[in-house]
């Protein structure tokens, strides 16, 4: 067994370098990949972006994000959801500054919206610095992690509060024409992107343990109903539900109207809870699991 040379190759060593090699080449030289037929199908990109092999597309936005949040020993998530549009009070401050000295009106009226809605960007960061800072002196199996749409606003507030305590977060990304990138504070690690918006909600629900839903627009209600929808179906187990900012949520959604006119049920509110606090936030996810 001594004199096996040891630059030969394991037996379970598994190399695609040909294929990935071709692929970096065109990309270096920034030059079109030309149809082939004698290409290997998985190094194709013509072939894997056809109609007939968007199945395939499913299967790998499925697996890949999977995989690497279990490596890193992601099991247990707290999904953090909001306006991708709110600014750090910093930026917010020096927005409204530069829109007051250009004198656009609607510039103007902006920049202060803004300012208004930055404190929602520090609540979010402290909520998150509460949930990781709990969490990093837990069991493994008792750790949550925060995981949010990887996006600006909120999403980069909850994010920025868990890598400020050193805990890993996770980013759930979608690509869009416009609007949506990736925050600097995700862990590079569980950075994703994702085409299918459906494949990121089976993601954003696999792991999640709590949702908490900050003041936000289209994105955000769509998420939120999405959990609300599975929970109250029982397609989905029992998970806190936080809306943060009763305020806004009361005026946004009359809730007690739905009740009044039978399309839910008195029991239906019990899916909610309103809260105005990071610390009242956590002390939900807390009672609901006994931590």
């Amino acid at each position: 067994m001594n004199n096996i040379d040891k630059r030969a190759p394991l037996l379970t060593e598994t190399r695609l370098a040909d294929a990935w090699a071709e692929l970096q080449n065109h990309a270096s030289q920034g030059t079109a990949l030309k149809a082939d037929a004698y290409r290997l199908a998985f190094a194709d990109p013509e072939f894997l972006l056809r109609r007939e092999t968007r199945g395939i597309r499913f299967q790998l936005e499925m697996l890949k994000p999977d995989l690497d949040q279990a490596e890193q020993g992601i099991e247990s998530t707290v999904v953090v959801f909001g306006s991708a549009r709110f600014r750090a009070p910093e930026d917010a401050q020096e927005n409204l500054r530069l829109a007051q000295l250009s004198g656009d009106a609607s510039a103007l009226a902006l920049a202060q919206k803004q300012v208004r809605n930055a404190h929602y960007y520090d609540q979010a960061r402290l909520f998150a610095r509460l949930v990781a800072s709990d969490s990093m002196h837990r069991r493994p199996e008792e750790r949550l992690f925060i995981a949010t749409g990887g996006g600006p606003g909120i999403m980069e507030a909850a994010n920025r509060g868990a890598h400020e305590v050193g805990a890993l977060s996770v980013g759930l990304n979608i690509a869009l024409p416009h609007e949506q990138s990736a925050n600097p504070y995700v862990t590079p690690l569980l950075n994703f992107k994702f085409h299918y918006f459906a494949l990121r909600k089976m993601h954003v629900m696999m792991r999640a343990k709590a949702l908490v839903a900050f003041p936000g627009g289209f994105g955000t209600l769509d998420e939120l109903f999405e959990v609300i929808t599975l929970v109250q179906t029982r397609k989905s187990k029992p998970v806190p539900i936080v809306l943060f900012g009763t305020d806004y949520w009361k005026r946004l959604i009359n809730i007690d109207a739905m009740v009044e006119e039978g399309v839910i049920a008195a029991d239906d509110l019990k899916l909610f809870q309103y809260v105005d606090e990071p610390e009242a936030a956590w002390a939900v996810i807390q009672k609901f699991y006994g931590l």
